[in-house]
């Protein structure tokens, strides 16, 4: 019989998620049949897709608010049609708020649910822990200490590793990298990523330039790479670059392109994924952010899931992060919480259980402080082969065959239901 899968993904690292666990699936079931929310890569699958993972890509509350109609419209949408005509399984991929809401009514409805990417419940909102064991049947976690969390609390759970510590090599080739972007394989180079969200670039890049431009006046020769999104940040940012003029800095683009900067101000090139690890197939595959990020001695990076793709790619790094007043007043009425309950907000950090690289956060983020600790990952070698070893000590522990452990879990619930 034809497994008939239920899925939502949310989010472009959602789509990438479901996709590589459809290829799971299929290998197990040719005739099975994905369908419901998702995105490009899940319809490269043959993803039957009802609605555009779009329709759920929300940036903050304001944006959140706006477009409420349109999610409850959605939402009603797949319930009604997954509860008149039931799959064997529904696969929630990330996007809690929409799908643990969803999963509950499923699951009550006898559908088996199975979760991928369990929230922040071990920093943020404990207490979510009481739904999510009302909502799934089976929690599939990217995290080795998450498992031990779910398992306490009586969740059905596997630990399927983190589909990154797949795609990235564990020794990344720093001189290819290099060679497709055109940089000076002597060159010190510094890889800045300032975020993916208009608000992280408004508060972050001015602070990320003054410390550029502290660094160059200790190394006027340092060459700066700046991976975009999209077209919308790269013009947030170069009106921000404009304001805070560096030299040597370039804007490495995915959309863009030609590998060497224009003479009369920043380029864009950004390459991503293939066969040969040193052609340039491979690099026009990958995201841009992973090319300079393999190009580059250190990186200066926003808290996110950047901070985990540069641990992967072994790179000394600082992370930091800045809200306004109203958005942590926001987050902190949203969580019931003034901070974490762990002390580490990169996810490097909180997997090695120690501040491995530091974090400059809100008013500790400043120049001269983003300066003085990215000059340190960029210039002391010891430091730097320190930061490393504990890198790949966290690139082992979360390589697994993620795309066959999640299908199994998958087909399993499909096969015994909701008991």
């Amino acid at each position: 019989m034809t497994l008939r899968v239920g899925m939502v993904a949310g989010e472009p690292s959602g789509d990438l998620l479901a996709a590589r666990v459809m290829r799971g699936i299929a290998r197990h079931d040719a005739g099975s049949r994905c369908e419901g929310i998702g995105g490009p890569a899940m319809r490269l699958q043959g993803f039957d897709t009802w609605h555009s993972m779009d329709a759920l890509t929300v940036f903050g509350y304001v944006d959140a608010l706006k477009r409420l109609p349109s999610l409850l419209s959605t939402y009603s949408d797949v319930k009604k049609r997954w509860l008149a005509q039931k799959p064997d399984v529904f696969v929630g991929i990330d996007a809690p708020d929409f799908n643990l809401r969803l999963e509950l009514q499923l699951k009550q409805a006898g559908i088996p649910t199975v979760h991928f990417v369990g929230p922040s419940i071990w920093a943020w909102r404990y207490e979510r822990i009481h739904k999510i064991r009302q909502a799934v049947s089976h929690m599939l976690v990217l995290f080795p200490f998450e498992e031990e969390i779910y398992q306490k609390e009586g969740v059905p759970v596997t630990y399927v590793g983190h589909p990154l510590a797949e795609l990235i090599p564990m020794q990344p080739d720093r001189a290819a990298a290099r060679r497709y972007l055109g940089v000076e394989p002597g060159a010190r180079v510094l890889a800045l990523l300032p975020g993916s969200r208009s608000s992280e670039i408004k508060l972050l890049a001015p602070r990320f330039l003054r410390a550029v431009q502290l660094l160059s006046s200790q190394d006027p020769q340092l060459q700066v790479l700046v991976p975009m999104v999209n077209a919308g940040r790269r013009r947030e940012f170069e009106a921000l670059l404009r304001q805070h003029p560096i030299a040597n800095c370039r804007i490495i683009d995915q959309a863009e392109a030609g590998s060497r900067p224009a003479p009369d101000g920043p380029a864009c090139a950004g390459r991503a994924e293939g066969g040969d690890t040193g052609s340039d197939a491979y690099f026009a595959a990958r995201p841009a952010a992973w090319n300079v990020m393999q190009a580059a001695d250190a990186v200066l990076v926003a808290s996110g899931t950047a901070t985990l793709e540069a641990a992967l790619f072994k790179r000394p790094m600082v992370i930091s992060y800045v809200l306004t007043p109203m958005m942590k007043r926001l987050m902190e009425w949203k969580s019931g919480q003034s901070r974490p309950y762990v002390p580490w907000v990169g996810l490097p950090n909180v997997l090695a259980r120690d501040f491995v690289v530091p974090e400059l956060l809100q008013d500790d983020a400043t120049p001269e402080a983003l300066a003085e600790a990215t000059w340190k990952a960029l210039t002391d070698t010891p430091y730097a082969q320190q930061v490393v070893q504990r890198f790949v000590a966290i690139h082992e522990s979360l390589r697994r065959d993620t795309p066959g452990l999640a299908a199994r879990a998958i087909m399993e619930q499909a096969r015994h239901g909701t008991a």
